[in-house]
């Protein structure tokens, strides 16, 4: 390891064996950080390449992620939280049919990259270490760059674009063939019915404090929480393969032509409504910070990107219910935060022990946000439609 360079890294929320000698006793950060570095580089060392610079790589809230440099090319390290992924062997089984599906098609029609799956020295997809953390890794994709924010209306549009390329690669894969990596993700009715299994629990020895705001804007609009799936059980929404978690740090900009060349983040590719990755984009596009509000600019160059790809397929069911599924992300998303904060932050990192309540505020205030523009919205939508269909009856 002579010559190594590494950025000293660790989660404030990390296993208690980093931050524990002893029930009472804390170590130190310097020693913690040299215990998680360590398992980083050895992690990486079993995927045959010679470590020279190890950095964390993104923001991510479930797994730990790293950029490997070696000497030839860099790779992308991944911890896989098997708290929320307990079998990461599907996720890898998911990843292999989603790139062979690709791989079938002709090159003039894949105008995105898919991270490559690299192989240990004992060609296996996941390295298990001693202490039961499995880690895999990916291919980089260089010269490109995540946003946090929009910045300029092109990149609205640009997101747009390819979560629709993606839905469109994927349109003719058969869902039944990937594994349900996260069982009851991103199904809202779950979600609700798992908060009010927590607010009937047992009052703890530390109680969290409830939040009124939260608490009154679930029980004044819970009824939503069934519109998507309810139009799953009608018939009116149908199965496919879903990206899962399409937020705006999740696609890859190419640094010097603005295009977006990539879609990370796979691990929860899975069978499911195409409406929930719509909303959970537009959702993360749109949001606005301080005070917190929908940007309805955005959201109009964003469906307008999307709906180009994925006019041929959509039904008119499918535009109907976008904007219910707009609607019902941040509503999903506040209560998972508000959830995990009333049962102490188990499942979101943070910083601090309020930091899941304020998150909950922020997406109610969003879903507000949202409501307060339904008419606009529904006009948009309709006016986007009409212009895809002229268009392609004049084709």
């Amino acid at each position: 390891m002579r010559g190594l360079t590494l950025t000293p890294y660790i989660h404030e929320k990390q296993e208690s064996r980093f931050n524990r000698q002893e029930p009472g006793k804390l170590i130190s950060q310097a020693l913690a950080n040299r215990l998680m570095n360590t398992l980083v580089i050895s992690a990486a060392n079993q995927f045959g390449k010679a470590v020279k610079r190890v950095s964390p790589l993104g923001n991510g809230l479930i797994n730990d992620t790293y950029l490997i440099a070696t000497q030839s090319s860099p790779f992308v390290l991944q911890r896989i939280n098997r708290a929320v992924f307990p079998v990461p062997e599907h996720i890898m089984a998911n990843l292999n049919t989603l790139n062979r599906h690709i791989a079938q098609k002709s090159g003039a029609q894949i105008k995105l990259q898919i991270p490559d799956i690299l192989s240990t020295t004992h060609n296996a997809l996941v390295y298990q270490d001693e202490n039961g953390d499995c880690w895999r890794a990916l291919s980089f994709i260089a010269d490109s760059e995540s946003l946090e924010t929009i910045t300029a209306i092109g990149d609205a549009e640009q997101a747009g674009f390819a979560l629709g390329h993606f839905h469109r690669l994927l349109g003719d894969l058969d869902p039944s063939l990937l594994h349900d990596t996260l069982p009851g993700f991103h199904i809202t009715p779950e979600y609700l019915k798992r908060y009010y299994r927590v607010l009937a629990q047992p009052v703890s020895a530390e109680p969290v404090q409830q939040n009124r705001y939260c608490a009154e804007f679930i029980a004044r609009f819970q009824a939503i929480a069934d519109d998507l799936e309810g139009a799953k059980q009608k018939g009116l929404l149908i199965v496919k393969v879903i990206h899962g978690d399409p937020k705006l740090n999740n696609f890859l900009f190419d640094k010097n032509s603005g295009k977006i060349v990539s879609l990370i983040d796979l691990d929860t590719v899975k069978p499911g409504l195409i409406h929930y990755d719509i909303g959970d984009c537009v959702r993360s596009c749109c949001h606005v910070a301080g005070p917190v509000g929908f940007d309805l600019d955005i959201c109009a160059a964003l469906l307008k990107g999307y709906l180009t790809e994925v006019a041929a397929f959509f039904t008119e069911s499918d535009y109907y219910y976008l904007y219910p599924a707009i609607r019902l992300i941040p509503f999903e998303l506040g209560i998972r935060f508000y959830t995990d904060y009333l049962e102490g932050n188990r499942y979101f990192k943070v910083t601090e022990p309020e930091q899941n309540l304020q998150r909950a505020i922020d997406q109610f205030r969003l879903c507000e946000s949202i409501m307060a523009q339904e008419l606009t919205l529904k006009k948009l939508i309709t006016r986007l439609k009409q212009q895809l269909n002229q268009h392609r009856a004049s084709a």
